[in-house]
């Protein structure tokens, strides 16, 4: 069946749709409806629930969350309830962990006032806070269109079609998407969102902002030994595994009935084409100061995602004819204190409030430049102005001098000033890596499967599912280029790169086939992030498909 026999899609139409489930398209649905309770929103979806597809660390710093729902502490069924109590920060060396004094921390780095927990969690509670308003919440449809009026104006997003086999032909199960209409469509796709990726290139949002900047975080949800359990412990480290010029470093945090959250956070600009990021996590772990925590423990969960990094210098433009960009959509995560949940959803609020000026002037489907223009003034860019050079100068001058002097920078940052002004960022993640001829393979220790453990053993626990006849979901451009060059000359990141064990050099008589296990995919996009010659584009699978993460 050609695109011209298809079925038209059927349309709904609302006031305002929201692109994504996560903090920030809930924040946004939920102040919408508290400042006029009778606009009709609705909230896309593509994890077959609310909260499938959110992963985070997560320490949440409440401010916005003050904000949007005051009496969230006295609601029993806010599963956010185990507060900081102790916060440490290490140096690791190989054999040791170097505990750094508090007391070297800038003031904004506390996270006494914070809370540990599950973001799914955490917004399946805001889920259902916005249905009790009246906000309409479609889990399990992906938006893989974005629609425009005849003046090219966005008018609303378009879910995918289902049904669809690897070949292309419809099975007898194929359903035609759904048209969303709004007079102002919000964007809260997340990191790397394959649609917002299609706005910031049409509109040009990007051309006053420096690089997109990643990394990728990887998560295990451990149940640990009650006696080993410090309730309210949050830890960060920075240092080994990685050498010098490899930014990035862990979390650990324990919380509720003996949960401990342990993850690793990689910067994606590293230059090592052998380095893999799951590995690292895995090595880790195996260091003596942390492996005891875990011994006679069990594994429950795991999961990774990219998260965005650039910070104040990388924000696009945020508004464009009949929509905007929200959270980490638009890249509001605070890096050093690897937190971006309060910023997610002020940027939602604070969008949600210039939607309601606009409807009650009367406006649709133009530019919100009044959002635009206020986000550097509120709190969310007071935020990120303040660290804006943190991962800057960590990545020039690598990470002993260059968080020291990330960390003076945020001291005068903290009293009004700085001595670096404003750094930029020197290039795009997929153009850092260096030809596999100058560096060594790495070697990395085989997993125990009780402390480490391999990739598919992993994605086992992240739940994921796809179906398995659909077009695959990873896109390769050139294939030609990329065994040429992502073979021939970095001699197969990928295969590293990726922690779910999706994409491999397979030998063959004929010579080398590149395969993609799309069926292993847990939607954290670093492809679409470190591919060395951006080859690889992540776009949607059909709507319910990826992980199915149940406290991440």
């Amino acid at each position: 069946m050609s695109t011209e026999e298809l079925p038209p899609r059927e349309s709904m139409e609302f006031d305002v749709v929201i692109v994504g489930a996560g903090p920030s398209g809930l924040a946004a649905a939920i102040r919408l409806k508290q400042l006029n309770a009778d606009l009709s929103i609705v909230v896309v979806e593509k994890g077959s629930e609310v909260g499938a597809h959110i992963l985070s660390g997560a320490v949440i710093d409440p401010v916005s969350l003050d904000k949007l729902v005051p009496d969230w502490r006295e609601d029993a069924d806010c599963q956010l309830k185990t507060q900081v109590k102790t916060d440490k920060f290490y140096w690791m060396t190989a054999g040791s962990a170097i505990p750094l004094p508090a007391i070297a921390m800038p003031p904004l780095m506390n996270n006494h006032h914070c809370y540990i927990g599950s973001l799914g969690n955490v917004c399946r509670w805001l889920a259902r806070k916005a249905e009790a308003l009246g906000v309409e919440i479609y889990p399990g449809f992906a938006a893989t269109e974005v629609l425009y009026d005849d003046k090219g104006a966005v008018r609303g997003i378009a879910t995918g079609d289902m049904g669809i086999a690897r070949d292309g032909t419809h099975k007898d199960s194929f359903t035609r998407g759904m048209e969303l209409l709004g007079k102002y469509t919000l964007f809260a796709e997340g990191a790397r969102g394959s649609l917002t990726k299609q706005l910031i290139a049409k509109f040009s949002l990007d051309a006053g902002s420096e690089p997109p900047k990643f990394g990728i975080g990887l998560k295990e949800v451990w149940q640990i030994d009650p006696a080993k359990h410090r309730k309210g412990l949050i830890q960060h480290s920075f240092g080994w595994p990685l050498n010098n010029s490899t930014g990035g470093g862990s979390f650990l945090y324990h919380y509720d009935d003996n949960l401990v959250a342990v993850g690793f956070v990689l910067h994606l600009n590293y230059d090592d084409p052998y380095l893999s990021p799951f590995d690292e996590f895995q090595r880790f772990k195996t260091h003596p100061a942390i492996s005891t925590l875990f011994e006679g423990g069990k594994r429950l969960a795991y999961g990774a995602r990219a998260i965005t990094e650039g910070g104040y210098q990388s924000v696009p433009r945020l508004s464009f004819a009949g929509g905007a960009l929200i959270g980490c959509a638009a890249g509001f995560v605070n890096v050093p204190r690897i937190k971006g949940v309060h910023n997610a959803m002020g940027s939602g609020m604070l969008a949600a409030e210039h939607v309601i000026a606009a409807l009650g002037a009367g406006r649709a489907n133009d530019e919100l430049v009044e959002y635009e223009n206020a986000w550097r003034g509120s709190a969310v860019g007071k935020d990120l102005y303040r660290v804006r050079n943190v991962k800057p100068l960590w990545s020039k001058f690598g990470t002993v001098i260059g968080v020291a002097l990330g960390g003076i920078d945020m001291w005068c940052n903290t009293l009004g000033f700085s001595l670096f002004g404003t750094q930029s960022h020197a290039k795009p993640d997929r153009k850092t890596l260096d030809p596999a001829k100058a560096h060594a393979p790495i070697a990395y220790p085989k997993p125990d499967g009780k402390i480490s453990f391999d990739k598919l053993s992993s994605v086992f626990l992240s739940n994921t599912n796809h179906e398995e006849d659909q077009p695959v979901h990873l896109k390769v451009a050139d294939m030609n280029l990329q065994k040429t060059s992502e073979h021939d000359v970095y001699a197969g990141p990928s295969n590293r790169y990726c922690p779910a064990g999706v994409y491999e050099w397979v030998e063959e008589a004929s010579g080398p086939r590149f395969q993609i296990n799309a069926q292993n995919c847990v939607h954290c996009k670093t492809c679409d992030v470190k591919d060395p010659n951006g080859n690889i584009t992540w776009v949607p699978p059909e709507g319910g498909g990826g992980p199915n993460y149940e406290a991440m």
